[in-house]
């Protein structure tokens, strides 16, 4: 069974912890998700396409991403995410955390801090393993193409981290 931390509205952890996806969050309560934005040095970024079977956002494009383990520090939790969604290890790889946003679901339970990421290397395409469970398929692609993937209602999160691909 995975754990995730619980932190406080100051994102600051409170010793207590939360099964994965069990959102029974009060309010000013929050776990914590990372979000990795991976970007080659040609300036192309390494987006996914979420598998159909997921129960949200079946088919959409994303970066890599995900919760945050019990004691995990924000830095590893996105390189583990990274690694086990594209097959990249970034560790040594330019860049690093860019900024944080909260997200609060009155009535969810899902209150959210989300770390986002941005790692700049040289990789190629035969580097990236996909996680065939999460991803049913990548596109190295323009800001301009991502933003073009927003605009049609199909790019995760973009409203938030949409500076990550500003480079």
């Amino acid at each position: 069974m995975e754990l995730w931390d619980i932190y406080d509205a100051n994102k600051e952890r409170t010793g207590r912890t939360m099964r994965r996806n069990d959102f029974h969050l009060a309010p000013g309560e929050y776990h914590l998700t990372v979000l990795g934005v991976v970007v080659r040095r040609d300036g192309r970024f390494l987006i996914t396409k979420r598998v159909r079977t997921k129960a949200w956002a079946p088919g959409w494009w994303e970066v890599s991403g995900g919760g945050a383990m019990a004691g995990e520090e924000s830095l590893d939790a996105v390189r583990r995410e990274v690694l086990e969604e594209t097959g990249l290890d970034v560790k040594g790889w330019e860049g690093g955390y860019l900024f944080t946003y909260r997200r609060e679901n009155p009535g969810e339970g899902d209150n959210y801090f989300v770390d986002v990421y941005r790692f700049i290397g040289d990789f190629s395409e035969n580097q990236i393993r996909l996680r065939q469970d999460e991803t049913d398929g990548y596109r190295l692609a323009t800001a301009e193409e991502i933003g073009e993937l927003a605009a049609r209602g199909i790019f995760l999160h973009y409203d938030s981290i949409r500076e990550a691909f500003r480079l």
